[in-house]
């Protein structure tokens, strides 16, 4: 797909990938340039959401847990 930039700067999501990424008027877009090419990446609307369950296994909350109980037992 190509856009075009315009003269204030500005281009156009083309409405598929708008579709396919579930982009809206305040969705917010992060530009990576690695100056060779520049990738446009979606954010989430809630990051804090979109986090959740990002790292199998136990948490460092309960692991926590499972070592105090274990130093209260040995009291």
């Amino acid at each position: 797909m190509t856009t075009t930039v315009t003269g204030r700067g500005q281009t156009v999501v083309p409405a598929r990938i708008r579709k396919n990424h579930h982009l809206g008027p305040a969705s917010k877009l992060e530009w990576i340039d690695d100056g060779q090419s520049i990738r446009v990446i979606p954010l989430p609307a809630d990051p804090v959401a979109a986090a959740q369950g990002m790292f199998k296994g136990a948490g460092l909350g309960a692991a926590l847990l499972k070592r105090r109980r274990e130093d209260r037992t040995r009291e």
